[in-house]
């Protein structure tokens, strides 16, 4: 992870003169959208790369120790080992960036990795995630028993309330409070950018967000009917661009939700490279939150080595 956000003193008037264009960011998102894709070799490459930048994810109701030690183990070989030596990337080390889980999901994860002397973080959601409706007691409870049970990120929700509300100094307030809950793990927040209405709240909640020390701001919970959009996206980055100028702390940035094809991760990188620049072209300031994407990357790494693709049965499930 990156150096931590220690955030600033909230700038309301700072907050209030932001104006989007909209027609620029659908115009811009256009472009990202239509950019040709790397063939061959730099496909592979930029798909490799993808991987690393993972946060694969199990947020079900149904998730049991048996299938997060089954995700640890994927996130700890994420491409078959005989795929990467054909590679010559055998040796490099190649892990998802974390694995993400529910609060009471976390001790066994922590648990599966150590097992394998494994130093993969696990990430867990909070915060009464996905609505947070729960009371502001409880979410900051949820935070702190995620964080003594071995959770190194956190990823809380906002109150999509006080933003829709323009409520952007008690936003502030409450995420200060997680951060500080957060201790020594680091936090990225969720903006459910689908529930925002608008450019400028997306702006905004960014922005204010970030003031109260968030590390990485996050798209969405995956659980909205609109989730990780390239218009979002671009009015996101460069509220962090914007930030960095103002205040030369970097802070990440991680769409989630919706994302399922190796393409798609690739035009993503594309995006980050172009707005922020090599640097967020890493895991420690761009992470994907997927729970399939990575089926398909490792279906087009196999598709590079041997010529054909692989059926979904001969490639380990995540």
């Amino acid at each position: 992870m990156s150096t931590r956000n220690p955030g600033m003193d909230l700038d309301l008037e700072w907050v209030s003169k932001v104006r989007i264009n909209t027609q620029a960011v659908l115009k811009r998102a256009q472009q990202v959208q239509g950019c040709k894709v790397a063939k061959k070799q730099w496909q592979a490459a930029w798909l490799l790369k993808a991987v690393t930048c993972i946060d694969l994810t199990t947020l079900s109701g149904d998730d049991t120790p048996s299938n997060v030690h089954r995700l640890c183990m994927k996130a700890i070989q994420p491409v078959r080992h005989d795929l990467l030596k054909s590679m010559d990337m055998h040796d490099k080390g190649i892990t998802t960036a974390a694995v993400c889980v529910y609060p009471s999901r976390v001790a066994d994860a922590v648990k599966s990795l150590k097992a394998a002397n494994c130093s993969i973080p696990v990430a867990s959601v909070a915060t009464g995630f996905p609505a947070g409706q729960t009371p502001l007691k409880t979410r900051l409870e949820e935070v702190r028993m995620a964080v003594e049970d071995g959770a190194t990120e956190i990823d809380i929700v906002i109150n999509r309330t006080l933003a829709l509300t323009g409520q952007w100094a008690a936003l502030y307030d409450e995420v200060r409070q997680f951060r500080e809950a957060c201790g020594h793990a680091h936090m990225k927040t969720i903006l459910a950018v689908g529930e925002l209405g608008t450019f400028t709240n997306v702006y905004k909640a960014s922005l204010v967000s970030m003031m109260a020390g968030s590390d990485f701001i996050k798209t969405s919970t995956g659980k909205e009917s609109v989730n990780a959009t390239y218009p979002v996206a671009i009015v996101m980055v460069r509220a962090i661009r914007d930030y960095y100028l103002r205040t030369s702390q970097k802070v990440g940035f991680k769409p989630a939700g919706g994302i399922r094809t190796a393409q798609e991760a690739v035009v993503w990188l594309a995006l980050m490279k172009e707005e922020l620049g090599n640097e967020w072209l890493s895991p420690h300031l761009f992470r994907l939150g997927a729970s399939s994407l990575l089926a398909d990357i490792e279906r087009q790494i196999y598709h590079y080595v041997t010529g054909r693709y692989a059926a979904y049965h001969e490639l380990p499930m995540a």
